[in-house]
């Protein structure tokens, strides 16, 4: 806990301060890094084509971070009702499934944060990418560093120069989505 206190400090400190545009630009570039868990591991499953759509449509519009979404409610309603943030009696108990749970749970983060521009909110959705990475990093074994690139990304989303954050974490998300499956049973 003491390793992200710092960094978790610096964020709360840089979204308060911030305007909504600010807060709305670090929640996008988290959910366009953690969406692809979701996204990648629940592609061409029967029945969720719909829930992919959002997902997809859902990323690429939190990047018009000068705006709020006018339909960002509607879109955490229906995340809610996605089977991965619905509790079970079992919980959750295979990879696939815990890492789809942090792409939606990232994203439902997001877009809550989009409509209010809430640093609390985005702090959430912060936190929930840091989590996965740090249980991605766990799961791994041989001193991977996705918990150290995600508070880096983080942290150049509040800095102010957006510029390559777009491609940059798209880049991050694609290799989280590969290290994750390589971490399924074959």
């Amino acid at each position: 806990m003491a390793r992200g206190h710092a960094g978790g400090g610096l964020r709360r400190e840089a979204l308060r301060t911030g305007d909504g545009e600010a807060v709305r630009l670090y929640v996008a570039a988290c959910a366009e890094r953690a969406a692809p868990l979701f996204i990648g591991l629940r592609a061409g499953m029967p029945g969720r084509a719909a829930d992919l759509d959002l997902c997809v449509e859902s990323v690429r519009d939190l990047w018009f971070a000068d705006r709020a979404l006018p339909d960002a409610a509607e879109r955490v309603r229906a995340l809610e009702g996605f089977p991965e943030l619905r509790p079970c009696e079992e919980g959750i108990t295979d990879v696939a499934g815990t890492y789809a749970f942090f792409g939606v749970l990232v994203l439902r983060h997001a877009l809550r944060a989009n409509a209010s521009a809430d640093a609390d909110h985005a702090l959430s959705c912060g936190h929930a990418a840091l989590t996965a990475m740090d249980l991605l990093d766990r799961n791994l074994f041989g001193g991977a560093a996705f918990r150290a690139e995600e508070e880096a990304l983080q942290a150049r989303s509040l800095s102010g120069d957006a510029a390559g954050l777009w491609e940059a974490s798209v880049a991050s998300g694609r290799e989280r989505l590969r290290a994750v499956l390589g971490c399924l049973p074959r």
